[in-house]
């Protein structure tokens, strides 16, 4: 799936569970709990759990979680651009663009 597929599919599926209907900042929100979660999943895949009440998981499920949070990052992306009609190629491009700008001068 591309980048062009996957907000798409995005945006169709969220749509029909009323997931788009969300108030932008409630969205925001989830974003940030997600980000979170990405750099929960990170630590396990580093330096691992310290918790007596987590399971301290292989690296190739530690990797997966991390494969699964990363998504759940770009699910909410997704959906913000979509909001905004804003293409994930535009964003790659402009990202793109703007650091060869900032660093190649």
């Amino acid at each position: 799936m591309d980048a062009r597929d996957f907000q798409k599919w995005i945006d169709s599926y969220y749509e029909e569970r009323g997931w788009a209907d969300l108030d932008i900042f409630v969205r925001i929100g989830f974003l940030s709990e997600e980000t979170g979660e990405v750099a929960r999943a990170i630590r396990a895949l580093e330096i691992g759990r310290d918790r007596p009440d987590e399971v301290e998981g292989t690296f190739d499920e530690c990797k997966k979680n991390l494969t699964e949070e990363l998504g759940d990052v770009l699910g909410n992306v997704a959906v913000i651009a979509n909001k905004y009609n804003i293409d994930f190629e535009d964003i790659f491009s402009q990202h793109r663009n703007k650091l060869f700008d900032r660093y190649q001068k």
